[in-house]
């Protein structure tokens, strides 16, 4: 289907059914383009957008900001006039990445009906949610740190959901640490059985600000990693800088009381906020995760000088950088030729169960990642 203004393409999509990726060709619906993402998204009728433009860089970047804003995938700019061999390209990068409507296999989806109260309070008691994990990553040898541990809920029906489907409702039930622990604990098993072999393998947590309000959170922390015999500094536990804005007092003498137990506090989606360095000031990160979002733009003059920058400032803090959403060689390349030496992405690993992780950490993989960065010939 095709349009020649946004009120048109809006008509197609209600009449024919809505499409996964839409083509936006800003040139020519430069006074309703973006009115039209708005109203598609809204009715539900696309997912993705692929821009068409010659606007300038900053220009496109402010697009970016605005597709993502209204809830939209942003696959990219192909800059006019249209080349088929590079629209391809961004086509193949989102129906391998799963994020197209056919949700790959092993990857979570939605189950079409939303989970109630009662459904995840029998979730819990079945214990159905479960830990997975992403890998990350030396950049500069490919072999494996640790992982990220990520939450989702095994369905009995046999579904899996991630986070956005239930995790808000598990919030308001006040479960959160419920859910919590146990995942942390299965996370624990798991690095006790990688250390086994004598390398070292360091686990992330993602936290809710809510969670270290509680007073007695530091206090359950070390009891589990007493019991399960854990080293803190190889743990970190991530926060989001969003969450941050208006720490309290109790949140900020839980990360304190985390620090020192020796356990590693980061920043996570370091750059997509109002305060991150007033943040680095004035909370005891020791390591800071840049947004995916820059690397992502890694071709972009400004993207390439806030990544050096942040680089510099985390060594003048002495902390450490993790850049996550690294999926081309390209990006690993660029991130490579700026020192960064950790990184989690897709091209790396997607977030695994705990089984593939224990098969794919032993069966060779780091050897296929050499070869790919360095191929024969």
């Amino acid at each position: 289907m095709q349009a020649s203004c946004g009120d048109a393409a809006l008509s197609l999509l209600h009449l024919h059914g809505g499409v996964d990726i839409v083509l936006c060709d800003l040139q020519t619906l430069a006074t309703d383009g973006l009115c039209f993402l708005s109203q598609a998204r809204e009715a539900g009728l696309v997912n993705a957008v692929i821009i068409c433009s010659s606007i300038p860089d900053e220009l496109v970047y402010t697009v970016e900001q605005i597709v993502r804003l209204q809830g939209l995938e942003w696959l990219g700019n192909a800059v006019r006039p249209l080349v088929a061999e590079e629209l391809a390209l961004l086509l193949q990068a989102y129906c391998a990445s799963g994020r197209a409507s056919q949700t790959g296999i092993g990857q979570p989806c939605d189950s079409g009906s939303e989970p109630d109260d009662e459904d995840i309070l029998e979730g819990i008691d079945r214990q159905e949610f479960c830990a997975w994990f992403q890998p990350k990553f030396h950049l500069g040898s490919g072999l494996i740190q640790g992982a990220e541990v990520l939450l989702r809920w095994q369905r009995a029906q046999g579904d899996m959901l991630s986070p956005e489907a239930f995790l808000p409702a598990v919030v308001q039930l006040g479960l959160l640490d419920k859910v919590f622990f146990r995942v942390f604990e299965q996370g624990l098993r798991l690095q006790q059985f990688m250390q086994a072999g004598g390398n070292g393998f360091n686990l992330a947590f993602n936290l809710d600000t809510t969670q270290l309000e509680c007073p007695r959170f530091v206090d359950r922390i070390r009891q589990v990693l007493n019991k399960h015999h854990a080293a803190p500094a190889s743990l970190t536990f991530e926060l989001t800088e969003t969450g941050l804005l208006l720490a309290p007092g109790r949140c900020m003498a839980s990360m304190f009381g985390l620090r020192m137990l020796g356990c590693n506090l980061s920043m996570d989606d370091f750059g997509v906020g109002y305060s991150s360095l007033e943040r680095l000031c004035q909370l005891p990160f020791n390591e800071v995760k840049l947004d995916g979002g820059f690397i992502r733009d890694f071709k972009r003059n400004r993207s390439v000088a806030v990544i050096r920058s942040v680089l510099h400032l985390a060594r003048s803090l002495d902390m450490q950088v993790v850049v996550e959403g690294i999926e081309t060689v390209a990006q690993l390349r660029c991130l490579q030729g700026m020192g960064c030496q950790l990184g989690q992405g897709y091209l790396y690993a997607r977030p695994m169960s705990e089984a593939e992780l224990m098969t794919w950490t032993f069966s060779g993989d780091p050897s296929i990642w050499r070869a790919a960065l360095h191929p024969a010939g």
